[in-house]
């Protein structure tokens, strides 16, 4: 039987969620070695248009690259979303909240109206094409990603979990960061990475998105009780969760 043929791809992202591939180390030897690896700029320069799996890193900011993940799913019978960028549009997306000739102005200057520097809204990868599987995170946790695609090659469905972070610090006893006057987002973001900043004393981020019901009436409540408001909450909210925003028209 043929070894499943896994190509892996980026667009607009620092490319930090591919190395934590890479930090797998002999890990990911065991990972190449059940499947079929035909395309991966970062680490070989052979390219293929035959392949089962795709794996995209990185939001999409062009209409070029639209048509190019239109393309990539197109060829793929599974497409997995790797990493913030690609699920929800990372902090790419705070581009959004602004007017996009003045964002390019701000970034290029005198070369802003150059052709390759144009740029549209930015959009996660589900925005443009089906997604089969997202890997959350910024960057990703290297043990989900070997979870889920080893459930994949095993033909399982990988569970991915859809309760709050704040489950998994009550579980490993944290203290709740609200109680030092943190804003944290733990009340509405996807749980999964083991609660990784509230246990080393930062405020969740939600770099990992909303779980798909976030409880609003609770997170109203915590807000309350520490005699904050809505306005605060939506502030720290914005590095993550920026959707659309102003337009040129």
């Amino acid at each position: 039987m043929s070894k499943p043929r896994i190509a892996i791809f980026d667009f607009a992202c620092c490319e930090g969620c591919q190395l934590q591939i890479v930090n797998l180390e002999e890990e990911l030897l065991d990972l190449i070695g059940a499947v079929d690896v035909v395309e991966w700029r970062e680490a070989m320069s052979e390219q293929s248009h035959e392949y089962d799996i795709a794996i995209v890193e990185g939001s999409i900011t062009r209409p070029e690259d639209e048509d190019r993940v239109e393309i990539i799913r197109s060829r793929a019978k599974i497409l997995i979303a790797l990493g913030a960028c690609a699920t929800i549009g990372g902090v790419n997306k705070l581009k959004n909240n602004f007017d996009l000739d003045d964002v390019k102005e701000c970034v290029y200057g005198d070369d802003a109206k150059m052709p390759h520097l144009d740029t549209a809204m930015t959009k996660a990868v589900d925005e443009v094409v089906e997604v089969d599987y997202k890997v959350h995170g910024c960057p990703i946790d290297r043990k989900e990603f070997t979870y889920i695609v080893r459930c994949l090659l095993l033909g399982k469905k990988p569970e991915i979990p859809e309760w709050p972070v704040c489950v998994e610090c009550k579980a490993k006893g944290n203290p709740c960061l609200w109680e030092y006057g943190q804003v944290c987002l733990g009340p509405i973001i996807r749980a999964g990475c083991g609660a990784r900043c509230p246990s080393s004393g930062f405020r969740c981020f939600g770099c990992r998105g909303y779980v798909d019901e976030p409880n609003v009436n609770a997170a109203k409540d915590v807000i309350e009780k520490y005699g904050l408001s809505i306005e605060d909450l939506k502030g720290k909210m914005i590095l993550f969760g920026s959707t659309q925003g102003p337009t040129n028209e």
